[in-house]
């Protein structure tokens, strides 16, 4: 089985809990073998925490969950040393980012203290507890939510160098009337969560992770992403353009839509495909532009302004 029948398997089984999102699932997939961490926006009850919980379990991947609230400390996410009375020593308790998939449950409403916390842990993919560094599983990626509507009374919006260090930004939308229709049929009797099957092992990603990086970039694709990164840096719309970093970003996704649709080569509507969902939150619009616009109309601006490069197979 190659891997886009790998993938297809993936959306397949995750779709019986979560109707109508195939997308989404392809593009936390390319961010997991990317090893890239995903920011989700979306209004409560759209199935954030089954959507993550779902994808754990078809990659035999472990699972947690972390409920941020202002009181969270920094030691609750990394882990303490404690005294143990009965043993009559300290002994090391490792927080809950010791697993593959952790879920970051409404990450503005932390401290900035605790924010960072789990930006450094998610940078060096290892956490350091009183002088002792512990190495975190692999894969392990972090998926955060946050809900674009609420109040930001009580919440610390992420500031841009750290909104910069998510891999990619996803909105989860409503569903359609007729996908919402299948959920109530889907969740009528029991919860479909407990049927789901296993796709692919963790041994599998760690050879995708590899493999994806072979897949190629001509000189027209890279100055294809590299127009389109400095076109963002020159806008009128735009105060802080796309950093190096999110220009690797959108590298590498491109190379992983490339390569879950079993290609060897990178085309511009792979660059076009995966643009939305890796750059718009690293823009910081000027004053006058975010009255008007958001992050992701201006995106499509630029895309629409960048001329496309003509490349033989690029699947215009």
């Amino acid at each position: 089985m190659n891997r886009s029948e790998k993938l297809l398997q993936l959306k397949k089984e995750i779709s019986h809990v979560i109707i109508g999102k195939e997308d989404v699932v392809e593009m936390i997939f390319i961010a997991l073998i990317n090893n890239g961490h995903i920011l989700l926006e979306s209004v409560p009850g759209t199935g954030k925490t089954q959507l993550a919980k779902s994808f754990a379990k078809t990659i035999n991947g472990s699972f947690k969950r972390i409920q941020f609230t202002p009181d969270l400390l920094p030691s609750d996410v990394t882990g303490i040393q404690f005294f143990h009375p009965k043993e009559q020593d300290f002994q090391l308790r490792i927080g809950p980012v010791m697993t593959n998939i952790l879920l970051a449950d409404e990450i503005n409403r932390a401290t900035p203290r605790t924010q960072a916390s789990l930006l450094e842990v998610m940078e060096e993919r290892q956490v350091t507890i009183d002088g002792e560094t512990i190495p975190l599983p692999n894969p392990f990626i972090v998926i955060a939510t946050q809900n674009p509507i609420e109040s930001q009374q009580g919440t610390f919006p992420l500031p841009e160098a750290q909104m910069d260090r998510f891999f990619m930004q996803i909105s989860l939308k409503y569903p359609t009337f007729e996908e919402e229709k299948s959920i109530m049929k889907s969740y009528r009797s029991n919860t479909p969560f407990s049927n789901l099957k296993n796709v692919l092992t963790l041994e599998e990603i760690d050879e995708m992770k590899e493999q994806v990086k072979t897949v190629t970039i001509s000189e027209e694709v890279e100055d294809y992403i590299l127009n389109i990164i400095h076109t963002t840096r020159n806008h009128e719309d735009i105060q802080l353009g796309i950093s190096p970093r999110g220009t690797l970003a959108l590298m590498r996704a491109s190379q992983g839509k490339a390569y879950i649709n079993n290609r060897s080569f990178v085309t511009p509507q792979d660059v076009k495909d995966v643009a939305i969902y890796l750059l718009s939150h690293r823009l910081v619009l000027t004053l006058e532009a975010s009255i008007k616009k958001n992050a992701t109309q201006v995106i499509e601006s630029v895309l629409n302004q960048v001329e496309v490069p003509v490349e033989a197979g690029a699947g215009q």
